[in-house]
């Protein structure tokens, strides 16, 4: 007990020099799990994903159509269990900078391959009836304030003109890993209006999303799928769930890098700024090092003073840090909601944020606590008054 008291009024001897270190750490420790969130949240449609979903869609490219009638094909593969398939809209809402995911699938067969998607029974009922009808996630309905029988009006960017929508559902996540900022429709309405309008991509669409029997057996029957439309005119890609969403991720890989590479560098930086402070703090006590070798204090209990205040002060401003993150995670993902639909700190997040701190604790008590003990007590003891 005796220890920690004197560990404890030592890391306060200089109260203003301690408080700018916690201070520090704290930020430190706060833009570290910030930006380690980031790349969590980008990552994030890569960790929801199923392994026992499947997506199939154009081998040119995810812009390139596939006809309606493979359907019929897949469902007839060994291992597929069922088939729904959908298209991207890439409509906007009133203005460009009011992004969200949007996109045309056929409701009853794809939502049932979503059990982490949770839609009320009146309002699912409602959707369906309805084909103008669209659900929306939760926050997406938040953050424009949307209501259940609310008119909706997207502006067409791969399918030209305006589209108007009635808002029948709002759905929520099982879980907050779910992403509720996405806005979905009946693909039989844009193809029934494409066919009007006598335009392309009528009974045609994106991708086809497949359930399959085991996810063991993912390989194979992605195999067997991109084997039956070989050299056809619209020849497969099939991949899983997860491979898919990486192909997005892998666009941008470099930001994410950049984004790692930045996050080591704050630790970096604050290891620097507590090392210095546990130097200069080391420096002025070397008297009272010495002092305390000459009544018998050995090696061992002078590195456990000097570790143990670099230990306090940086757990310290670590925690204050931890603290800080989920307030504000919860700020910067309201603000970036419409490129980070899930931006929740993870606990792996918390775990790097604790050894990033215990890392700094160490290298910034190491070189003092070496000086401090190999010192001669006659030189130390010079440095007195």
């Amino acid at each position: 007990m005796h220890v920690l008291k004197l560990i404890f009024e030592n890391s306060f001897r200089h109260k203003l020099r301690t408080s700018l270190t916690i201070l520090g750490v704290t930020i430190a420790i706060l833009a570290f799990g910030l930006l380690r969130t980031v790349v969590s949240a980008w990552y994030a449609g890569v960790e929801a994903s199923s392994a026992s979903r499947l997506v199939t869609r154009n081998a040119v490219s995810l812009v390139f159509p596939l006809p309606l009638s493979y359907k019929e094909k897949i469902s007839q593969i060994e291992g597929v269990k069922g088939v729904s398939y959908g298209s991207w809209f890439g409509g906007i809402y009133i203005d460009e900078k009011n992004f969200f995911a949007n996109y045309a699938m056929e409701p009853k067969t794809y939502l049932a391959m979503y059990p982490e998607i949770i839609i009320q029974d009146d309002q699912w009922n409602a959707f369906l009836r309805d084909r103008k009808g669209a659900a929306a996630g939760k926050k997406l309905a938040e953050r424009f304030g949307w209501k259940i029988g609310d008119s909706i009006t997207l502006k067409g960017t791969i399918f030209p003109g305006n589209w108007d929508f009635v808002l029948r559902a709002i759905y929520r996540g099982r879980d907050d890993t779910v992403d509720e900022t996405a806005f979905f429709f009946h693909w039989d309405y844009l193809n029934e209006t494409l066919k009007k309008a006598g335009r392309s991509w009528t009974d045609k669409v994106g991708w086809f999303l497949i359930e399959i029997e085991n996810p063991d057996i993912a390989a194979e029957v992605s195999l067997r799928i991109d084997r039956t439309f070989k050299n056809s005119l619209a020849e497969t890609l099939t991949e899983t769930e997860k491979a898919f969403q990486l192909s997005f991720i892998s666009m941008t890989e470099a930001i994410v890098i950049a984004i790692r590479f930045v996050s080591f560098v704050i630790i970096f930086i604050i290891m620097a700024v507590v090392a210095n402070t546990m130097a200069m703090t080391a420096r002025e006590r070397i008297g009272e090092y010495a002092v305390f070798k000459t009544l018998g204090f050995g090696g061992f209990h002078i590195i456990g003073l000097i570790f143990g205040e670099s230990l306090f002060i940086t757990m310290l401003g670590a925690a204050l840090g931890i603290l800080l993150t989920f307030p504000a995670a919860e700020i910067f993902g309201k603000e970036l909601s419409q490129y980070f639909p899930i931006f929740n700190v993870e606990r792996e997040t918390i775990y790097l944020d604790i050894i990033a701190a215990l890392v700094i604790a160490f290298v910034a008590g190491l070189f003092p606590a070496w000086r401090a003990i190999h010192i001669r007590i006659a030189d130390g003891l010079r440095r007195i008054g």
